[in-house]
């Protein structure tokens, strides 16, 4: 019998009011009905390459398993809300500047250091301390914006901008503005990116005792937890056991063995396979689509035919559809259709269409061809170079298979390079490459400024527009969701003329549920919650 599949879509009316990414089999789970230990697998193949600390790390896997130990000023709800964590209540001026928070006082890091104002402070001033190197997080922070952290008292804390800051409170929900004890700041600030037990020590409802990089994390429940964000104690299960697994095929496998209580990351091509008493979760979570970012300021693209042409010649329909079984829809837009200010109007506005793409290539002087039939213009070769982060999920790699087809049937030719991280980098900070690709998760959709705005950190286009710049400004800046909408819809139709980024796909998050688990939840991003989970 086939799992029980359940998609979720996170509701678009509601996130409209917001204002605001080792391969052995592991041992069995413990069978103990209270306490006991819940099994996770995961990919997390890049978390020992210094992405163990969200306050740092741009990759979704670092929160994902961190917030665990990291709790949040606030928590954001399904329907797009705020309930109080470890602030009991805030206020906001009416200009969106300041954001005054009431604390909690009674809450304790699990190395006895106080919660308090102070600790506050020290974290969000350690984000944006540029020797802390903080990109993500540092900008939903606030960035040049971030004014500073005033202790009022020993329990209220006020941040403050120097300019409106509308999406301030949504970030606050994350765990890249989690926090860390004082006290590791203040000792052990340049060992967070390692991680670790005694170095990751966080408010959560468990502590990391154990850390084998590339194999396993061990996460032991909070004895002392009373603060949950919907007022839970400590949790159910004494052990959380997270299973580094980058194969997708061990992670299968161990949740069908029972091996593992939950395995994350399913691609949609083994999602409907995993036998009977598993439940399949897939939510399609908000942010920027899986998308390829064409880098305007190196070679071919700077020529916006060129570009045009490009996304044009794709077949991605087809190869979405046959790729991914139907789980995740083709995109459309620089916004994920459940992200607040999605222009639904952009479905269908740039179809599959050779011929128009060819015309397109003609006219930007493309009109010689090899012997290998690639497209030549001044004795040079129409050919583009994709540089891609290790490691490439399989459905990936065959739908940059599916591309590297379409696009040589139009006489354009792309090279793909598939990198280590440290090779990368070398590549992707100087920006001397023609294309690369991710997709990005956020509600808010303020992430287009760190995406399109010349001085953004994820600006891999290179795009460099005065008009542009102005537009994710004026955004930010106001407390008008339905104005910010409005902004963002022009963003969205922009770009689909202009093809800075081709959006291919939104992803889920699609997590496998062994029957012996209850209570799991899910936060916005389809991230496991283990507050209330217990394994029978």
């Amino acid at each position: 019998m086939p799992a029980r599949i359940t998609r979720r879509l996170l509701p678009l009316a509601a996130l409209a009011a917001v204002s605001a990414l080792a391969l052995s089999a592991c041992a069995g789970p413990s069978s103990d009905s209270e306490g006991g230990e819940l099994v996770w697998s995961i990919e997390g193949a890049n978390l020992s390459a210094g992405h163990m600390d969200p306050q740092v790390s741009q990759l979704d896997v670092s929160g994902m398993v961190q917030r665990a130990v990291l709790d949040s000023l606030v928590f954001q709800e399904e329907d797009g809300s705020f309930s109080p964590w470890l602030a009991t209540e805030w206020e906001i001026s009416d200009d969106s500047t300041e954001y005054t928070f009431t604390l909690r006082d009674d809450v304790s890091f699990t190395d006895g250091e106080p919660f308090d104002a102070e600790a506050v402070k020290a974290n969000f001033d350690r984000i944006v301390d540029p020797e802390t190197e903080s990109a993500q997080a540092a900008s939903m922070l606030g960035a040049d914006f971030y004014e500073g952290t005033e202790v009022v008292d020993e329990f209220t804390v006020k941040v403050t901008f120097t300019q409106p800051y509308a999406p301030f409170l949504q970030a606050a929900s994350t765990p890249q503005l989690g926090f860390y004890s004082p006290a590791v700041l203040a000792e052990s600030a340049d060992q967070l990116k390692a991680g670790g037990p005694d170095i990751t020590v966080g408010t959560g409802p468990f502590v990391l005792t154990e850390y084998t990089p590339d194999q396993e994390l061990v996460y032991t429940r909070n004895d002392d937890y009373a603060w949950g964000p919907h007022g839970e104690d400590a949790p159910k299960v004494e052990t959380l056991r997270v299973e580094i697994q980058p194969e997708a095929s061990v992670r299968t496998g161990v949740i069908e063995s029972g091996e593992a209580d939950l395995a994350s990351n399913i691609p949609p091509n083994l999602a409907g396979d995993l036998g009977d008493g598993i439940t399949v979760d897939s939510i399609e979570y908000p942010g920027l689509p899986y998308s390829l970012y064409l880098n305007e300021k190196y070679g071919v693209f700077a020529d916006e035919k060129v570009r045009q042409a490009f996304a044009r010649g794709i077949d991605v329909d087809a190869a979405v559809e046959e790729i991914f079984f139907g789980q995740f829809p083709r995109a459309w837009s620089v916004l994920g259709s459940t992200t607040p200010g999605y222009d639904a109007s952009l479905e269908g506005s740039w179809p599959f269409d050779q011929d128009a793409a060819n015309e397109l290539l003609d006219e930007a002087g493309w009109t010689e061809r090899d012997s290998d039939g690639i497209r030549m213009k001044d004795g040079e070769r129409l050919s583009a170079r994709w540089i891609a982060w290790t490691p490439v999920p399989d459905d990936r790699a065959a739908l940059a298979n599916a591309i590297q087809s379409d696009l040589k049937a139009i006489g354009f030719e792309l090279v793909r390079e598939v990198l280590e991280p440290g090779a990368y980098n070398e590549q992707y900070g100087p920006k001397t490459f023609d294309l690369t690709d991710w997709g990005f998760s956020g509600v808010d959709a303020d992430f287009l400024r760190a995406h399109l705005h010349t001085d953004g950190f994820q600006n891999a286009s290179q795009v460099a527009d005065p008009e542009i710049d102005a537009m994710l400004e004026q955004a930010v800046a106001s407390s008008d969701q339905s104005e910010r909408n409005d902004i963002y819809t022009q963003l969205q139709e922009w770009n689909a003329d202009y093809t800075a980024i081709v959006p291919l796909y939104s992803p889920s998050a699609i997590t496998a549920v062994g029957e012996r688990v209850d209570g799991l939840e899910y936060d916005l991003y389809g991230r496991p919650l283990f507050y209330d989970v217990s394994v029978g």
